[in-house]
């Protein structure tokens, strides 16, 4: 047992470990957006598919003999592919879909060392079930998820703050060589013991030892790609509008999988009688979540009890500044932890005889696969909007729905026709809700489009005519990430984040005082607002990775075609691009890059400020937009300017009541001494930057994002 025990508590900490390690390594090379993750997690679903299948063949092909030598000829030949560290000719500064990229990269670099990891647990249950007849092997599938928990907790906790991304690649890899040999081990040992029939208790749902039923294969595809989707969709939720960090990858996984250890390790904590209610609640508040509005009078207007029991849902909104970070991220979790923890109660109940437990958990691993090809692969391509997140909920309604139907199919006959007619008429208003929501999400926009790296929108407020106010808006997710006034006397101004009062405009006037023609870099296009204080003279470098926001740029908004300077558009990751030019000589450099409401981490360490003053001017300034509703980007931006012996000054910026146009914003000038003497008026209303805090200066080797969390 000792044997067993280590081998499946290794081989899963080490399969989820490797998920953040090679995930966040290879972040920055496609443009830290969150859909690297997701295409990320595809992959890992996919393979632990592939794992299952494999060693449900291995387990009905072949005798016990030749299952361990064919699987350790297998752990020998994934020892040539270590160590786990991906080549740097993977990188890409293109703008092309890529997901087949990744997929690709990861296939290389972890495919056959994941591949055997994922097959260890189904494949020694399936030799301990062979060989004992005491115990349950399902109780190794709760040892397993319990390691995968731990590896994934570990991660932002211990490994991610003290060890460098090369450094964990190298661990890893030790790691994996000691797996591979207590593997073998496990495989010789299990191979030699004498058979024996298993006498388990079977489930209620089968007759003792019997094939399952295609009904009952169906309802546990459907439950594992409900929970799949759902961790998916929230994941993505988070990443989008908070930041893509591990962090926030981790934290829905890990809940993911602690519901898994929870429903197989201790199936009695899962009440229906409390969890049911408990999924009710959680679907209101995800399908909330994803109303575009999170408008409350709109809100209550469907579900007024929920005013008349004291909840006003503004408190719980991004949009509210009042709002931490944290309670948004711990309702979110939690809901997501009540779905998953009914999706798998429920598989508790269904599972099978031990003998049929590696089809078991094929079919599981199918539903997981193929919730993340919905939401990593379809979905983009497919939809214009996040629609996966409200198909997600429908699919675990109408699944729920199934699975309790059966139990009130029990019921007295007019007990049991109220019961279903109230379960009917609940999931009907909550499918018509949610395709409310799907509708809500285009209806109103005059551009919707979506790719790989997210959802951009245009919409009109206003109406030009009578409103002073009147704009056109662009949003990325949910975030705003630009306005032009539709009013003519306005339609030239810089507004929003970008008004003259806040940093940047501070620092473009300073510079336009001068009287030199400027030649200016902005990482970041967005609606093309910064191309406002284009002079006759000054030539503009935009590097901007995603060509949909280019020509919502050029065809929805004007700011580019207005400006009188020369404007060129360097498509690609722009720290990558800028690596790649000859020096540009930049009077001034503007990075305005932002994925949601995220900065991507790749765009403020240590190598990315190197690059940036290496395409300066000696008294050029460095200007980075640091507004953010979650993250406190200061401490980053004084560790990287004392590291170049820079002056960091912050102008957070809040407009009078009066400035109908102009938003709060933060953001930090970083320059020489020299240049600050020059131009005296950046100081006033400036912070400069000072130490405050113990903080380690992010490099491409090491972030640590929860550190800067609000």
């Amino acid at each position: 047992m000792l044997f067993y025990t280590l081998t499946i508590f290794l081989s899963a900490f080490l399969l989820f470990e490797v998920q953040p390690i090679i995930a966040k390594t290879i972040l920055p090379w496609f443009g830290g957006t969150s859909a690297v993750w997701s295409t990320c997690m595809l992959f890992f679903q996919i393979v632990l598919l592939l794992g299952y299948l494999y060693a449900h063949w291995l387990n009905r092909a072949l005798p016990p003999r030749k299952q361990a030598i064919a699987h350790i000829v297998l752990l020998l030949a994934s020892l040539a592919t270590l160590p786990i560290l991906p080549n740097p000719a993977w990188k890409s500064a293109g703008v092309a879909q890529p997901s087949l990229r990744i997929l690709a990269l990861l296939a290389v670099t972890v495919g056959l060392p994941y591949f055997l990891l994922s097959s260890t647990s189904p494949l020694l249950q399936a030799w301990y079930a062979r060989n004992h007849k005491e115990g349950l092997p399902y109780r190794l599938f709760a040892l397993s998820n319990l390691a995968s928990m731990l590896a994934l907790l570990s991660y932002p906790l211990l490994i991610e703050p003290n060890l460098p991304t090369r450094m964990q690649g190298l661990v890893w890899t030790a790691a994996y060589v000691c797996f591979a040999a207590f593997c073998a081990m496990t495989a010789l040992r299990a191979s030699a013991e004498p058979q024996a029939v298993q006498a388990a208790v079977p489930s209620a749902a089968e007759p003792p030892d019997s094939e399952p039923s295609w009904t009952v294969r169906l309802i546990w595809l459907g439950l594992a790609a409900s929970a799949s989707v759902l961790l998916l969709a929230v994941t993505t939720h988070l990443t989008q509008d908070v930041a893509a960090i591990p962090f926030l990858w981790l934290l829905p996984l890990s809940l993911y999988l602690l519901s898994f250890i929870i429903c197989f390790e201790a199936p009695r904590l899962y009440y229906r009688a409390v969890f049911v209610p408990l999924l009710f609640a959680a679907f209101l508040y995800m399908a909330y979540r994803v109303w575009p509005g999170h408008n409350e009078s709109e809100f209550t207007l469907s579900f007024g009890f929920l005013k008349a029991v004291g909840l006003h849902l503004r408190d719980f909104t991004f949009d509210s500044p009042a709002q931490p970070a944290r309670l948004t991220i711990g309702l979110l979790s939690a809901a997501l932890f009540i779905a998953c923890m009914v999706c798998h109660g429920e598989l508790v109940r269904l599972k099978p005889h031990p003998r049929h437990l590696t089809g078991f958990y094929v079919i599981v691993s199918l539903g997981g696969a193929m919730g993340g090809l919905f939401v990593g692969v379809v979905a983009p391509n497919l939809f214009r909007a996040y629609y996966e997140f409200p198909i997600g909920l429908a699919l675990c309604a109408v699944v729920a729905f199934i699975v309790f139907a059966k139990g009130v199919w029990r019921f007295p006959a007019l007990r049991r026709s109220a019961a279903l007619a109230g379960m009917l008429l609940a999931m009907g208003g909550y499918l018509y809700f949610l395709g409310s929501i799907m509708h809500t999400m285009v209806a109103g926009y005059l551009v919707v489009e979506r790719n790989f790296y997210g959802q951009l929108r245009v919409s009109e407020v206003g109406d030009p005519k009578t409103d002073e106010t009147a704009v056109r808006r662009f949003v990325h997710g949910t975030i705003n990430h630009g306005e032009q006034s539709l009013r003519e006397e306005h339609r030239r101004e810089p507004i929003t984040y970008f008004c003259e009062h806040s940093g940047i405009g501070r620092a473009m006037r300073a510079q336009q005082a001068v009287g030199a023609p400027r030649r200016i870099g902005i990482l970041g296009l967005g609606c093309g607002t910064l191309a406002a204080y284009g002079k006759a003279g000054d030539t503009l470098r935009i590097y901007e990775i995603n060509p949909l926001v280019l020509d919502i740029a050029r065809n929805q908004f004007t700011y580019l075609s207005d400006t009188p300077a020369q404007v060129q558009v360097a498509m690609g990751d722009g720290r990558l691009v800028l690596e790649s030019e000859p020096n540009q000589q930049f009077d001034m450099l503007v990075m305005d890059a932002f994925s949601g409401d995220s900065v991507p981490v790749h765009l403020i360490t240590r190598e990315a400020f190197q690059t940036y003053f290496q395409h300066l001017k000696p008294n050029g300034i460095l200007a980075v937009n640091i507004s953010n509703t979650f993250l406190d980007l200061e401490p980053v931006m004084e560790r990287a300017a004392n590291a170049f012996g820079k002056v960091a000054l912050v102008y957070s910026y809040t407009p009078p009541d009066e400035d109908i146009l102009c938003f709060g914003c933060s953001w930090t000038l970083i320059m020489d001494r020299a240049t600050v003497n020059a131009l005296p008026q950046l100081l006033t209303d400036a912070k400069e930057l000072h130490p405050e805090r113990p903080f380690r200066i992010w490099t491409d080797d090491f972030s640590n994002m929860y550190s800067i969390l609000k």
